[in-house]
């Protein structure tokens, strides 16, 4: 009887040398990555930080205020701070980390961490939303609306770097993990859509939070089995979390995936319409805004052209240019600003609001002219112009115009004001280099130019509410009995700002020519 083709020596020694290589790879495994890693310190300093405590409650509340003001006020860089000092990151490390453990009373203690920071999170900031004036929408809250497929790889990766980083004693290293992750402003987002009860922006705000808890959770336990926390757990245990993984990021990336794609759709929509537009207006035109509403049907259009005056165009044929290579039907408004006759085409359009406006409530008319005529001016949406009826106050944080300068969005401000009656108009312009101060030789008074340079910086310092610049030379107290030329001229720079209620520090002399920059406070 002949043996089988299981039973022959060569079958044998291959699978001899199969079982040999698995035996070389894990025990290579357990001696340059498992046993490098004092894996009950690691476990103690993660479960240290992951559970409730009054700092923990404090600071989740710190930063969410933090959170939340940077995104009315859409500033990035106050936004990256509540990221930095927000303890969230801790109870979701936790909780991964208790995952590969299967430690469920860690596990426990750990969810309901981060269940009642995230509570105080919301509400917290759903008490300043109620309570602040500005409740409009900004970029910042736009952005965190809307998670994507990029969104779950961001979160993951940032996820196995922290992993990491903690396991390899690297705690800096977590700075940057929670600056990328983000777990902070989307629970202000969703605490804002609260009192604002703007649902869409309130669900996508916290799915954008789950997101990013539960891949950062799950990709800490597949790092820490990794590492071989947990190496005690049966086979049926480990296949467990092996499918519990797989699972929970398949079903994630498909929603995701597909509001990646919607997304992405929408951005080619946009470069059509925007092409369309350049196409038909020529070079000599610009696009300042373009705005497309994506949630009406038809979507609406609205676009800002700066367009020379031979070049104006009818709205009918654009839209049906537009419809042709989009497709689909489209409700077009384009509001064109003529080089050179830029006041007539603002009195045509105040004109336009004024007839259809509600004349029963001529303060309510008024306000509406204004804040379109502004939202022109400033190149934004007429609703992101800040009314205040009260004190007939308007503000509008103004886009940055290609070539424009400080003085340019000054100029703009006293267009606005002089197309209003008995209203206070505030452009805020784009953060950018104050304008050069230029002095004769030898001279250290100020010629009309260079009084109006510096006029132009306390105006914009007083706009993005700046209390203080640094002049260049100026000295600290009273000028010395024999001042240098620099001095001098940095002390006559420094009385006009003080006529405009805006300090000056010292800095570095310069020349003839010099420039403002903002104080750094000490």
């Amino acid at each position: 009887m002949m043996p089988s083709s299981a039973d022959t020596p060569s079958s044998n020694r291959s699978g001899f040398r199969n079982r040999l290589d698995r035996l070389t790879l894990h025990r290579w495994w357990r001696r340059t990555v498992v046993e490098q890693i004092d894996h009950e310190t690691v476990v103690t300093r993660i479960f240290a930080e992951s559970g409730w405590s009054a700092r923990y409650a404090f600071m989740t509340m710190m930063s969410a205020g933090i959170a939340v003001l940077g995104l009315l006020l859409s500033s990035p860089a106050v936004v990256i701070g509540a990221m930095l000092i927000s303890p969230l990151m801790g109870p979701i490390l936790g909780f991964g980390f208790s995952l590969a453990l299967f430690d469920f009373s860690e596990m426990r203690r750990a969810a309901v961490a981060l269940l009642i920071g995230s509570f105080l999170a919301v509400v917290f900031t759903a008490a300043i939303v109620a309570l602040s004036p500005l409740q409009a929408q900004t970029a910042e809250i736009v952005s965190r609306t809307r998670p994507n497929l990029f969104d779950l790889g961001v979160a993951l990766f940032a996820a196995l770097a922290g992993s990491l980083a903690i396991i390899r004693g690297r705690g800096e290293t977590i700075v940057g993990v929670a600056i990328a992750t983000a777990l902070m402003p989307p629970l202000a987002v969703t605490g804002y859509g609260l009192p604002t009860w703007n649902l869409p922006v309130l669900g996508g705000s916290f799915a954008l939070f789950l997101t990013n808890f539960i891949t950062i959770a799950l990709a800490a336990a597949a790092m820490a089995r990794f590492y071989g926390f947990g190496h005690y757990l049966s086979s049926q245990q480990s296949w467990t979390q092996t499918i519990i993984l797989l699972l929970v990021f398949s079903i994630m990336a498909v929603p995701l995936g597909l509001s990646l794609i919607h997304i992405a759709r929408e951005a080619l929509t946009v470069s059509q319409v925007r092409s369309v537009l350049n196409e038909r207006f020529g070079s000599d035109a610009r696009v300042t805004q373009l705005e497309i509403k994506f949630d009406r049907e038809p979507i609406a259009i609205r676009s800002v052209v700066i367009t020379p005056r031979g070049q104006v165009q009818q709205t009918a044929p654009l839209k049906q240019a537009i419809e042709a290579v989009l497709g689909r039907p489209v409700r077009l408004d384009v509001d064109q600003l003529l080089l050179g006759a830029g006041a007539d085409a603002l009195d045509a359009q105040r004109e336009e609001l004024r007839r259809a406006g509600d004349q029963s409530d001529p303060v309510a008319r008024q306000s509406t002219e204004l804040a379109h005529v502004i939202a022109l001016i400033a190149g934004v949406s007429a609703d992101d112009v800040t009314i205040d009826r009260d004190h007939r106050r308007a503000t509008a944080r103004a886009v940055m115009l290609p070539g424009a300068a400080i003085a340019t969005y000054r100029t703009l401000e006293a267009r606005a004001a002089a197309e209003t009656d008995g209203w206070n108009v505030a452009i805020v312009p784009p953060q950018m280099a104050l304008p050069e101060i230029a002095f004769a030789d030898d001279a250290d008074e100020l010629d009309v130019a260079g009084r109006a340079a510096v006029m132009t910086s306390a105006w914009a310092a007083s706009r993005w509410n700046v209390p203080a610049l640094t002049v260049p030379g100026l000295p600290a107290g009273e000028l010395p009995s024999k001042p240098s030329l620099a001095q001098r001229r940095a002390k006559a720079i420094a009385a006009i700002l003080a006529t405009q209620g805006i300090g000056a520090t010292g800095g570095a002399p310069a020349g003839s020519r010099l420039a403002l920059s903002i104080a750094t406070p000490r």
